[in-house]
């Protein structure tokens, strides 16, 4: 099974008025979410359930994601991804993650990065290492397990295969079709 570990692109700072919830992307925010909606295209990393919190800027990630992707997904806005953000997603895997082979997060730091850390046990070092150092907005962590139903997930036992960020993709952020 495939996780895909997507932490949502920079939000805007500059209405002080908003709570944090509502906390919309800016401009860079939406040409990452883009890119990285045009990587998981080109390498077809395709979920096949789609995990998001509710809070305004995971949802416009999403929004900027979906276009890219060549098939329908379960989509669940799911508030504990907003509430449980300074903790470890991993019981909300298992929780909601049910029998999918390709599961994507989209969610919050410090939740994304310490579920990362938590999850993985294997992986090349100079990429686990990157991603240990900062797992930056719209940073994308593609770690694979050997089960057969999230509600089995454990600590240590994914292996990184990839973490990408989107700043080094050097990909125009308008490849890829829109719906």
């Amino acid at each position: 099974m495939r996780l895909l570990l997507l932490r949502h692109a920079k939000s805007d700072w500059g209405d002080s008025t908003l709570a944090d919830v509502d906390r919309v992307l800016n401009g860079r925010g939406k040409a990452a979410a883009r890119q990285m909606g045009s990587y998981l295209q080109q390498n077809t990393l395709f979920p096949n359930r789609i995990l998001c919190s509710t809070a305004q800027r995971t949802r416009e990630t999403l929004s900027r994601v979906l276009p890219f992707l060549p098939h329908e997904a379960q989509i669940h806005l799911i508030s504990d991804f907003y509430r449980k953000s300074d903790i470890s997603y991993t019981n909300l895997i298992r929780k909601y993650g049910g029998h999918s082979q390709a599961l994507m997060i989209i969610g919050h730091n410090p939740a994304t990065e310490q579920t990362a850390e938590e999850l993985v046990g294997t992986g090349a070092s100079d990429v686990r290492d990157d991603m240990l150092a900062k797992y930056p907005t719209a940073a994308l962590a593609v770690i694979d397990f050997d089960i057969s139903e999230w509600a089995d997930l454990r600590a240590g036992t994914g292996h990184l295969e990839r973490f990408v960020k989107p700043r080094e993709l050097n990909l125009p952020p308008e490849t890829g079709s829109i719906r």
